[in-house]
């Protein structure tokens, strides 16, 4: 069974960071470009970044670039995502996914306000 369990969202400043872990579980993890997903309050899910299987490509959606950083361990089965200098308009609710499979994890609140 495919799962995906996030976690380190929570409350902080603007300017400040946070960093975001994903624990990928049910499939051969190494095989799979990964990928982060937020969601505003009401508005659709959108795509934030994207790392290839061997960390080879970066990706990332124009509003973050310079400001996170997404990386993966495949010994883990784990993808990370570094976000500084947070703004409010970051405030969502955060998923990784594996590109190519549907399922998704509960997520993790990330909240920018002072």
């Amino acid at each position: 069974q495919v799962q995906f369990v996030e976690s380190g969202g929570g409350l902080v400043q603007p300017g400040g960071s946070l960093r975001l872990s994903c624990a990928a579980s049910g499939f051969r993890f190494p095989n799979y470009a990964m990928n982060w997903f937020r969601q505003a309050p009401g508005k659709g899910r959108e795509w934030v970044a994207t790392v290839t299987t061997s960390s080879l490509n970066r990706n990332y959606q124009d509003s973050v670039k310079g400001r996170f950083t997404i990386s993966r361990d495949n010994a883990k089965n784990t993808v990370c995502l570094q976000m500084n200098s947070l703004k409010p308009e970051d405030t969502a609710v955060y998923y990784c996914k594996a590109t190519s499979i549907t399922a998704w994890g509960q997520g993790t609140q990330v909240t920018v306000s002072s």
